[in-house]
């Protein structure tokens, strides 16, 4: 799954050599941190400087005799360094390697999301702007509602995307944080002054009270966060595909030269992306579950999480980075079919101006309970296919002795339903249009 879906610079993040790179960076500086208490000896740091380094397939062939990859790790580095081998890893334990390079591994794929929300973001701007003004029928319960436009659909989602900006802005901030504290977080064989001047060298912050762990608390708000995000790009490509059904046909997504919908009917053109989207969504929120499941560990800390963030941590970020990508280039490859909503929007002969009729029954004197039966007594009958809902208005002795002909032709303006988009626009975006 990792390989269909991986784009390269997310995917590099969590290679072996990367994983291995943060381990070391977080062993070298404990060594620095330990040379400046002068409990290293200078010319030793500079040995283990010049030397340190590892080799994967070296370590995955210690792994498989002593069953521990960390300290497979460091028996390769060790083969490299040399003597001077022993004062790297001094006073620490494996968690505060594993949870301190997690964390720089979480941050590291927070920001390609961030970037991949900001290009979204971006799309959904642009295509808000170039459908300000197409009206469309608005919805609810998927039964005709109230005219609104398709730029409103979209300054919507960019709306919901912004609050996910903060929201992976935020889980970036929690899960910032490291330890190198021992064995149970108590410093009892290391100084506290190696982890503040680790951790400040990787601007990490500490996990005030640890265990032998970063608490996953952490981990489950930044996968929560990442479900979430996700979970807005299933409902946008849910409205495409509702949009894109053929007796819909609102909007639909690209169809490009050569593609073909169906093994047995060459007439499809099917929503296989956002249908993608939607599959993809639910496996992200799966991983949450199973973050949120890491939180209760035995005592100061057992193991059944470390397995779970193996396959979540690269899986969630991945498919997350992917989908975002295709929301963004899906929505700005959008077929968006101005006609077919025009011709929506009269399917029901008018009835979906009913609500001016009953304001302006209302205004003219008649009690709310009578205009409602009224106005609903003629909509029903559009239902069945008993004429237009403007006509019926105008034969119905009970509407003209308190509308005009006016009164009742102005209720049929579609303006009045989008007078104040321009005000939705701007705060949204800003009086100049910024994101």
């Amino acid at each position: 799954m990792i390989e269909r879906y991986s784009r390269p610079e997310m995917a590099r993040i969590w290679e072996p050599r990367n994983r291995f790179n943060k381990w070391l960076d977080v062993e070298l500086l404990a060594c620095e941190a330990w040379c400046r208490l002068g409990k290293v000896p200078k010319a030793s740091l500079e040995t283990i400087r010049k030397k340190a380094a590892f080799d994967i397939n070296r370590i995955d062939e210690i792994e498989r005799t002593v069953k521990h990859d960390v300290i497979a790790f460091l028996t390769s580095v060790a083969e490299h360094v040399g003597p001077d081998s022993r004062y790297i890893h001094m006073g620490l334990t494996s968690s505060d390697i594993l949870d301190t390079s997690l964390a720089l591994l979480l941050r590291e794929s927070a920001d390609l999301i961030i970037k991949d929300i900001r290009s979204l973001m971006a799309v959904l701007k642009k295509k808000a702007y170039e459908h300000k003004d197409t009206p469309m029928m608005g919805r609810s319960h998927g039964i005709h509602a109230e005219p609104v436009t398709f730029g409103l659909k979209m300054a919507l989602w960019h709306d919901e995307m912004k609050r996910n900006l903060a929201r992976m802005e935020r889980a970036k901030e929690t899960i910032s944080c490291g330890k190198l504290s021992g064995a149970v977080g108590t410093f009892s064989s290391i100084d506290p002054f190696i982890e503040n001047y680790v951790l400040d060298k990787l601007a990490l912050k500490p996990e005030n009270v640890a265990t032998q762990i970063v608490h996953r608390d952490r981990h489950a708000e930044f996968f929560t966060t990442l479900a979430i995000i996700a979970t807005s790009i299933e409902k946008f490509a849910v409205e495409i595909r509702h949009l894109q059904r053929t007796e819909v046909l609102e909007a639909e997504e690209p169809f490009t030269k050569g593609q073909k919908g169906s093994s047995a009917m060459p007439h499809k053109r099917n929503p296989v992306l956002s249908e993608n989207l939607t599959g993809l969504a639910r496996l992200i929120r799966g991983y949450s579950m199973s973050a949120m499941e890491d939180i209760p560990l035995w005592h100061e800390r057992d193991i059944s999480h470390s397995s779970v963030e193996r396959v979540i941590a690269p899986d969630a970020t991945i498919l997350l980075d992917f989908m975002l990508a295709r929301a963004a280039s899906l929505i700005d490859g959008l077929v968006v079919y101005p006609e077919n909503m025009k011709k929506n929007m009269d399917r029901l002969k008018g009835v979906v101006f009913s609500q001016k009729v009953l304001l302006k029954l209302v205004h003219k004197g008649t009690s709310r309970e009578d205009a409602y039966s009224i106005v609903q007594r003629n909509a029903m009958k559009v239902w069945e296919g008993k004429g237009d809902f403007r006509t019926l208005l105008l034969k119905d002795k009970d509407v003209t002795k308190h509308l005009s002909k006016k009164d009742i032709e102005g209720c049929f303006d579609i303006r009045p339903y989008l007078k104040n988009v321009d005000y939705i626009f701007k705060r949204t975006f800003g009086k100049n249009g910024g994101a």
